[in-house]
């Protein structure tokens, strides 16, 4: 067991110990496990992005590696010039010559698809928001990127939730199908339309209408009931893999990680505990 196998494991066993001592009362190794588990997170979510984003789809399509024989135009020398003095700085992000990720410039105009330069704008506009003086320039990238997105979000949501449910609600029932097969397109019809009903307010719902309804609530509640139990079931089995890695770290290859570092925590909450007592406030909340 190499030494680095080892370190890891006692942090691995030190953040899963400090998480699960928010069970008993917020407290310093939960923060530092918070605070450690949102700043990894956002590093390295950072790091994914740029490179398989922002990096290629971006400064790839703005500065594309060009290829021989294409006679750029003054504009377009000037522009690459612009991507010297960036590969001269941070040549990890702006390698010499061109981002080479599969684009092209265009052989006619001898240039590269400039329309790009809009989303880089609204990026860095969307970076001034860390300066006080300019985060009103912010609000044009975040205002389109959420209307973009929304429009996108809509689009996919409409396609493959509510066409994919009225066509699967709009089964045929032919002579070549099942008795089985006849019973669950009957439950999805039933389901579907009782659902719908409920949410039609403009109407009481009382008498023949209103049991429909509640046929609709039925099913809502047997969908969200389905939906959490998947949901517990995701995570029962990451807890049992927790669990399962705490064992394997208290064995002696591992110097008894688990083991020991259960005891010092247990110790040092004790005494932390004892010099910060729970206030009156907090135990009433």
């Amino acid at each position: 067991m190499s030494g680095n196998e080892i370190f890891g494991a006692w942090i691995a066993v030190f953040l899963t110990f400090a998480i699960f001592s928010y069970l008993y009362r917020d407290n310093p190794f939960y923060k530092i496990a918070e605070h450690i588990f949102v700043g990894v997170s956002a590093g390295y979510w950072a790091s994914i992005y740029f490179w398989t984003q922002i990096q290629p789809n971006l400064f790839g399509r703005l500065w594309p590696k060009p290829e021989d024989g294409i006679v750029f135009s003054g504009l377009t020398k000037a522009w690459y010039g612009l991507y010297g003095i960036l590969s001269s700085i941070i040549p990890s992000f702006f390698p010499a010559g061109g981002i080479d990720k599969g684009h092209e410039i265009n052989v006619v105009l001898g240039i590269p698809n400039i329309l790009y330069i809009i989303p880089l704008v609204l990026g860095i506009m969307m970076l001034m928001s860390l300066i006080p003086k300019f985060n009103w320039f912010a609000r044009w990238g975040i205002a389109y990127t959420v209307g973009m997105a929304a429009g996108l979000r809509s689009y996919g949501y409409l396609n493959s939730n509510v066409i994919g449910q009225i066509k699967g609600t709009a089964m045929p029932f032919v002579a070549g199908m099942s008795g089985m097969d006849i019973f669950n397109s009957l439950v999805i019809f039933i389901g579907t339309i009782t659902g719908l009903l409920y949410f039609y307010f403009s109407r009481e719902h009382t008498g023949v209408f209103g049991k429909i309804c509640r046929t609709g609530i039925y099913f809502l509640m047997i969908s969200f009931g389905a939906s959490f139990g998947f949901a517990v079931m995701g995570r029962i089995s990451l807890l049992i893999g927790r669990f399962t890695t705490l064992i394997t770290y208290s064995s002696s290859g591992y110097h008894h990680a688990t083991l020991w570092l259960l005891v010092i925590m247990v110790i040092l909450l004790a005494i932390w505990s004892f010099k910060t007592p729970e206030s009156k406030e907090a135990v009433e909340v």
